[in-house]
């Protein structure tokens, strides 16, 4: 056809929404102007929720760069390229994509995607324990803290009264482990330690579920982020849990944020907050019980000397220092894996320095002790001085990109790495903070 036949357009918008793939399709700067049910229940998002935001501002592409993003660049078409990122929920997503750019009067003006849902397929949602692996004790949790403390004593009533518990907490704050410590407490023979993975769109792993839980088998059964899943998805899911047998399993579910405001955002089913609400345990941040810091640091250490000779076995008080002084936004499981990067590239070495720390953390400790320097007006303005909201964020974001830029000699690979967000994002970020001012 030569020209858009307008009295069509409910029909195309009909089967771009009943497709059986996502579709996500982007103008030339990188914003949202197609979102289809499909791709809603792939990601988790809504329409409503990304129009205003690049797709980088959207999703945490650590493993590669985005496929839209590229198509964009280079103008190329990208097929059958497999894709993980994650979602602002730190959702772990991944799809086979086939990306197009799309031209008109041969200029570009957006991108289109197509992408398959494997996220399931990737891992098995149903995961024992490794038979190899040494069982977690909730005795053996550091417990320094009078709020971890009070976690496994709560938990220790739970074993005994054999009743659902619910784990509340940011991501990393180990949430696993004490529900791997519930199900160890009291050993029963046979039985077995089960992780489902939650997933908006994921109803293959309820099916599998619905199937696991029809033999007479005894197990315990760890739902993370029950509040990931879709609300039909979290029905199906209670149904399933309902009927089955409780005196023989030991169920166990955790959430990321508080269950009221959850429920109330239409993010968590009431009823299935209920069923596990019996016990309901909140974790606190790391940055809110520090004394648990150093303490697991020290049995990390004693477990690695013990397992493997290594000869750490100290930590520098330097290095003590940044530790209690970093806010660790990931948690246990941030401080884990960093602790793993030190002693993996670790000989010789009996204590952890400064100099033994990866660039990515001491360029996060750099750019933090940069923020005790006094702030540009724009950040505290007077009343007659205030600018409008998106003027300020702008302007906050290009000042604290250009410091961390300053720190790293303008190296863009260093920079981002720092600020923990891809090279492809830092330098889509430089370009619209620039465009901004330009404007």
């Amino acid at each position: 056809m030569s020209a858009f036949d307008e009295s069509l357009f409910p029909f195309y918008e009909f089967a771009v929404q009943r497709a059986g793939v996502g579709i996500h399709a982007v103008n030339s700067e990188g914003r949202t102007i197609i979102y289809n049910d499909k791709m809603k229940d792939i990601e988790g998002l809504d329409l409503d929720d990304i129009r205003d935001l690049s797709i980088l501002e959207l999703f945490n592409f650590r493993q590669q760069p985005s496929t839209l993003m590229e198509v964009l660049q280079s103008g190329q078409e990208q097929l059958n390229i497999k894709q993980t990122y994650w979602n602002q929920n730190e959702t772990e997503i991944t799809t086979i994509n086939n990306t197009y750019p799309i031209v008109n009067n041969g200029v570009l003006i957006g991108a289109v995607e197509l992408s398959h849902d494997v996220t399931a397929l990737e891992k098995f949602v149903l995961q024992p324990l490794t038979k190899d692996r040494e069982p977690v004790l909730l005795n053996n949790i550091v417990a320094e803290s009078e709020s971890m403390k009070k976690i496994i004593a709560t938990a220790k009533k739970a074993v005994r009264a054999k009743l659902p518990v619910l784990l509340v907490g940011e991501a990393g704050t180990g949430k696993d482990l004490v529900a791997q410590g519930i199900h160890h407490e009291v050993p029963v023979v046979d039985s077995s330690f089960y992780t489902l993975y939650c997933n908006r769109s994921d109803n293959q792993s309820i099916d599998r579920l619905a199937t696991e839980l029809k033999t007479d088998a005894p197990f315990t059964l760890f739902c993370e982020r029950i509040d990931f899943l879709s609300i039909e998805l979290q029905r199906k899911l209670l149904r399933i849990l309902e009927s089955s047998d409780l005196h023989k399993r030991q169920f166990i579910a955790s959430i990321g944020e508080d269950p009221v405001e959850l429920i109330a955002s239409g993010s968590l089913l009431k009823e299935l907050y209920y069923f596990f609400a019996s016990f309901t345990i909140r974790f606190p941040p790391l940055r809110e019980r520090k004394e648990d810091i150093l303490p697991f640091v020290k049995r990390y250490l004693a477990r690695r000397k013990e397992s493997l000779g290594t000869a750490l076995s100290n930590v520098a008080d330097e290095v003590q220092e940044l530790f209690l002084s970093y806010t660790w936004p990931g948690n246990i499981r941030e401080l884990e894996m960093l602790l793993n990067e030190v002693a993996s590239l670790s000989s010789a070495e009996i204590t952890i320095t400064f100099e033994m720390l990866p660039q990515h953390f001491r360029s996060k400790i750099a750019v933090m002790d940069e923020g005790a320097v006094p702030l540009p007006s724009f950040i505290m303005p007077s009343e007659k001085d205030l600018l409008p909201l998106d003027k300020f964020l702008r302007e906050a974001e290009s000042y604290y990109l250009q410091k961390a830029l300053t720190i790293h000699d303008g190296n863009i690979t260093r920079t981002a790495n720092a600020l923990s967000m891809s090279r492809q994002n830092l330098q889509y970020r430089l370009r619209k903070n620039k465009k901004g001012e330009e404007a």
